[in-house]
């Protein structure tokens, strides 16, 4: 008989909790499966709570009481699987316990667990409850002191060190921002002086030997320190700042207060083993990780309803500075990109919920795009209709107010509204809608003035079936028929289903760029004939809106070529042509001018002008433009190809990296037309990852990687995060036809070790990466790719419930499709023993 079904946490039920933490300590014995944690927890009453507590509950999970003491006297309280509850004195008292625990068998990969034979940590969102009895939710901080009883030669915790495995934070924090981790590590160290004169130690903790590996994330973390202060005013409030790689985790990193633990992928680099692609992400998660620092530990979140408080803020905060550091235009475009591949298909499908979501399974199922990109879109919105001071004197206002609070999105926008004397009401709706609005434009011109007429719609979402109007910043400029820009940029703001704007005095009709910058996240339907496509592909001043010029040109040529035969379109080549020609734009960003719109993108597209998606002619479609932009570029990409080799050394700073996208980009085209030449050339030469990795993926693309797939592996068999690049581009590059077996193989493989996150999503997450592979007739794709989320959910369910996204667009598909994915949704719901976290996503999916 299956267990009752898991009851959802709400947010119109929030409650505070009933006493306050005055003070933790804890003792560590690590000792294995014999592992003991002994803490010390001073409560006292909650003035907020609604009414006088008589009993106290402290969330529990897999542990073993050894004994528990109130003020001294043994207690004896319920256990439950899911914690304890236990009479409790009136006024303040002092909880004691014991438990034991067992990191060794914990597969899960959050509390306390052993890595390699390192033991650390991960607490977020619940993971502190499998370490001691506690009340593990966000709004209850406190400052602890931690005590690490261990023979290995690093002992690490959050805070100053006050001694050989001692550590006490002086700032209050809720248990999830809780950190341990002890091994043989070695630091790779630095130091920083912040802007008020403190001196702090900045330490990057790896395993024995890979020291060299971690100077590039030193140079992140020192940078992103100095931005913080210069930008938001914000230095850093420990004498240490200490992060630590670790190889089994579930996500990239975690911002535990003073103690960062990274996923060693996004820590470890040199230029034989990391691509320019790992730089930029290393940057990136270092960055964000850090800027957490203020935007999620000193102002947290009061409960997980609220996870966007800290996570978009932060997401656009290192947005922001990640454009300081690479450039505006084309960070802008690959956020968006990402935005469009991962948000957009969670709003468009099943899985669609509001940047807030009103109720929960299992929180760790709400750490999602929507959640953490769409939350940055929508502060980038709110900034573009404050303007930059009032951004500003917002922010500031709010660390004053706010330091040391577990805030709400009700008090982050009370304090733009404070600051700026705007109404937010209606903007808020960005919070607790789901979906992306479709903006539609239509356009007229008379008597030098020019209309742009507006609509907005979003369509129903799950639990969601209307949708009231969003507040949308446009931002808009005016091209003329000589091509010079008439109107510079202007935010219109759209409140209203429908609205209209006039630009007068205008001599003649120009073209309007719409939406420069993305400055919303909505989907534009603005029908243009392909000559002003070509025309703002030409002229556009907005390099976002001129890169997606060629994308939505891209898109109907494709399209047309998919559900008419049409031939590839001689204005997209053309235009294409004269902008990767172009010396006056930068490299990265002709090499994104480059790239199609992506099969997935493809068959969302056909399905909303109501077209059944078929993967293998979206991905034929794919190789017919593909093979006419080799035919009819070939002389300026072999140009290109040799103009942008870079000299050595290698250097991983933006220019460099710019040139070596844009070589790979042109590689990629010319080996349609060179056999492959100049890719076993460049594999046989490279001396760094980056080449290396994009010749192989060209030569297995074509099939003629066999030879090299082998040269690869023997160079690189022993290092895990190379062999991680292996794995996945095999999947990634196999012919649609033979993907399934191949990831099959490759799961037999002696190298696969499946427990380990990274090596798992190498293979099984990749095979989304292969939409025509994944969605072949015969649905072995689907079959496998159940199978292998059978046998991990219970060993670790986040990981599981987080690849289960592979089957959220089963709804495009054909009915045959459909029926064999529902099929393998439905196997995996009826599992005897599913865990809370992929029954929830199984079951959304379904619907």
């Amino acid at each position: 008989m299956k267990d009752a079904a898991p009851q959802p946490v709400r947010l119109a039920e929030y409650t505070p909790f009933p006493f306050v933490v005055e003070h933790v300590e804890l003792w560590f014995t690590l000792a294995g499966p014999d592992t003991r944690v002994r803490s010390k927890i001073r409560f006292a009453p909650n003035p907020a709570a609604t009414a006088p507590a008589r009993e106290i509950f402290l969330h529990g999970k897999e542990l073993k009481l050894i004994s528990a003491q109130i003020d001294g006297a043994a207690v004896e309280p319920a256990i439950t699987p899911k914690g304890l509850t236990c009479p409790v004195p009136d006024g303040a008292f002092t909880w004691e316990a014991e438990v034991q625990i067992d990191p060794t068998t914990n597969t899960s990969l959050d509390g306390l667990y052993v890595s390699g034979g390192m033991y650390c940590t991960q607490c977020e969102a619940e993971g502190f409850r499998k370490i001691t009895y506690y009340p593990d939710r966000p709004d209850v901080m406190a400052p602890f002191r931690v005590h690490i009883d261990s023979d290995m030669p690093v002992k690490l915790s959050n805070g100053n060190p006050v001694g050989d495995g001692e550590w006490d934070d002086p700032w209050p924090k809720p248990a999830y921002l809780f950190a341990l981790v002890a091994g043989d590590l070695r630091a790779f160290s630095s130091d920083f002086k912040t802007m008020s004169g403190r001196a702090v130690d900045l330490n990057i903790y790896v395993r024995p030997g890979d020291e060299p590996r971690a100077e590039y994330a030193m140079d992140a973390l020192i940078r992103s320190m100095k931005w913080d202060e210069e930008v938001y005013g914000r230095e850093y409030d420990l004498d240490v700042f200490n992060i630590v790689a670790v190889d089994d985790f579930n996500m990239g990193a975690m911002e535990n207060k003073g103690l960062n633990i990274f996923n060693s992928k996004y820590v470890l680099a040199s230029p034989e083993t990391a691509t320019d692609g790992d730089y930029d992400l290393i940057e990136g998660i270092i960055a964000h990780e850090y800027f957490h620092n203020w935007t999620g530990n000193r102002i947290t979140c009061r409960d997980w309803f609220q996870l966007c408080l800290k996570e978009g803020l932060t997401v656009f905060r290192d947005q922001q500075f990640s454009s300081d550091m690479r450039g505006a235009a084309v960070k802008r475009i690959t956020e968006v990109m990402q935005l469009r591949a991962r948000q957009f298909r969670e709003d468009q499908g099943p899985l669609a919920h509001p940047v807030r979501p009103e109720e929960y399974i299992e929180i760790n199922n709400f750490y999602t795009a929507t959640v953490y990109e769409k939350g940055a879109e929508v502060i980038h919105m709110l900034k573009h209709l404050v303007g930059d001071e009032g951004y500003k004197k917002a922010l500031d206002l709010y660390f004053e107010r706010h330091d040391g609070d577990a805030a709400t999105i009700e008090d982050w926008l009370r304090v733009f509204e404070d600051a700026t004397g705007r109404d937010l009401s209606q903007f808020a709706r960005w919070y607790s809608q789901a979906g992306t609005p479709r903006l539609s434009v239509s356009e007229s011109f008379k008597d030098g003035t020019l209309t742009l007429d507006f609509k907005q719609e979003t369509k129903p979402t799950p639990g969601q079936p209307t949708k009231a109007p969003q507040v949308i910043p446009i931002a808009v400029g005016l091209i003329g028929p000589n091509g010079d820009e008439v109107v510079p940029t202007t935010v219109l703001e759209i409140n209203e289903a429908e609205q209209s704007f006039d630009f007068t005095g205008l001599s003649a009709r120009p073209v309007a760029s719409i939406l420069r910058g993305f400055s919303a996240p909505v989907v534009l339907d603005r029908p243009l004939d392909s000559a002003t496509r070509a025309f703002l592909l030409a002229h556009d001043t907005d390099p976002f809106n001129r890169w997606e010029a060629g994308r939505v040109l891209g898109k109907e040529v494709l399209t047309a070529m998919i559900t008419k035969g049409a031939p590839p379109s001689p204005d997209l080549l053309s235009g294409l042509h004269r902008l990767v020609a172009d010396d006056s734009l930068e490299p990265a960003y002709r090499a994104l001018m480059l790239g199609l719109p992506s099969e997935d993108d493809l068959a969302q597209t056909l399905f909303d002008s109501g077209h059944v998606p078929d993967p293998a002619a979206i991905h034929a479609a794919r190789e017919t433009l593909l093979e006419a932009m080799a035919t009819d570029m070939e002389p300026t990409l072999a140009s290109l190809y040799e103009q942008m080799e870079t000299p050595a050394p290698y250097t991983p700073d933006a220019e460099a990296a710019g040139k070596r996208s844009l070589r790979s980009a042109c590689l990629g085209l010319l080996s349609r037309r060179d056999g492959c030449a100049r890719a076993k050339a460049l594999f046989e030469a490279a001396d760094n990852m980056t080449e290396e990795l994009s010749a192989l993926a060209v030569l297995v693309r074509h099939g003629a990687g066999a030879e090299a797939l082998q040269t690869f592996y023997d160079k690189w068999h022993h290092d895990r995060l190379v062999m991680d690049k292996w794995f996945m581009l095999q999947v990634v590059q196999a012919p649609a036809e033979t993907m399934a077996e191949t990831a099959k193989a490759l799961t037999e493989h002696a190298d696969f070790d499946w427990k380990n996150p990274n090596r798992f999503r190498s293979v099984l997450g990749a095979m989304q990466a292969n939409p025509a592979g994944f969605h072949r007739a015969d649905g072995a794709a689907y079959r496998l790719y159940a199978d292998w989320l059978i046998r991990l959910d219970p060993v670790n369910p986040q990981t599981t419930a987080r690849i289960t996204t592979g089957f959220e667009t089963w709804a495009r598909y054909d009915a045959d499709r459909q029926q064999m994915i529902r099929a393998e949704l439905e196997r995996i719901a009826a599992l005897e023993g599913l865990s809370e976290n992929t029954g929830e996503m199984v079951g959304r999916i379904l619907g």
